[in-house]
């Protein structure tokens, strides 16, 4: 796994480097003091791994992690945050360190990383279509909303709604608010996926459970978490084609 490390302080990016050292398929590719330098690095190249610490001068880990369009990489925090505190965004993919490192702890850590790391690799030698602009539903998202934030597989999330300058994500039991447009949102996603159901919302073709005709030529779309979505008669047409109707 390549992976590399975040941290303003030079000693503790030593001290990780050290620990890291004892497991032979974790390789250190890269360093950065700041996330300027982070976001550098992973336009050269892409890690396994993201050894990230929050705290730090100008810009912080979320910024970090909020200035990427998509998160390609597993994302482990290093933090000096006490446990209570790390809860508001230990979710799902994200996994944490707390400062100082217990090597058990890492231990564990880097077991979940490898089952993560082999996982993916397996599902990215499945041949798939290419697109230099779209995610797939693969891909995860990292979502903040104020003090809360999720790494969000695309595969789960149920339906994009346009809230004035706002989207909002829902996804499982939450529906966060991110600062995008929903055509900006719509560019990235896959249509085969992803549908454009009318003004205001993106729904995911997955979470789909009834069809019924509507006014005007529309349809009413019945997802899975009892939302009813409508498809405008402007896209009707596109719908029919995508669902063969």
């Amino acid at each position: 796994m390549k992976a590399l490390i975040v941290d303003d302080e030079r000693l503790a990016r030593k001290e990780l480097i050290e620990l890291l050292s004892e497991f032979e398929d974790i390789e250190i590719e890269a360093e950065a003091q700041n996330v300027d330098e982070a976001l550098k690095i992973t336009e050269k190249f892409t890690p396994d791994v993201v050894f990230l610490d929050i705290q730090m001068p100008e810009k912080d880990g979320f910024q970090f992690l909020d200035a990427l369009d998509s998160c390609p990489f597993e994302v482990v925090f290093v933090t000096a945050y006490d446990e209570y505190a790390l809860k508001a965004f230990d979710v799902n993919a994200l996994d944490y360190l707390l400062k100082p490192i217990d090597k058990q702890r890492l231990e564990r850590v880097v077991e979940r990383l490898r089952k993560l790391v082999k996982s993916k690799s397996s599902s990215q030698n499945t041949p798939t279509a290419e697109s230099n602009a779209s995610l797939s539903t693969d891909d995860r998202i990292f979502i903040r909303d104020g003090e809360k934030c999720w790494f969000v597989q695309l595969s789960e999330i149920e339906v994009f709604e346009s809230y004035g300058n706002y989207v909002r994500v829902f996804f499982k039991d939450f529906k966060p608010l991110i600062l995008k447009s929903l055509n900006l949102i719509e560019e990235r996603l896959d249509e085969k996926k992803f549908f454009r159901a009318n003004r205001k919302h993106i729904v995911n073709m997955d979470y789909i459970v009834k069809v019924e005709s509507w006014f005007n030529g529309g349809f009413m779309l019945y997802l899975k978490n009892g939302q009813e979505i409508e498809v405008s008669r402007r896209q009707a047409i596109k719908f029919k084609q995508l669902m063969s109707l």
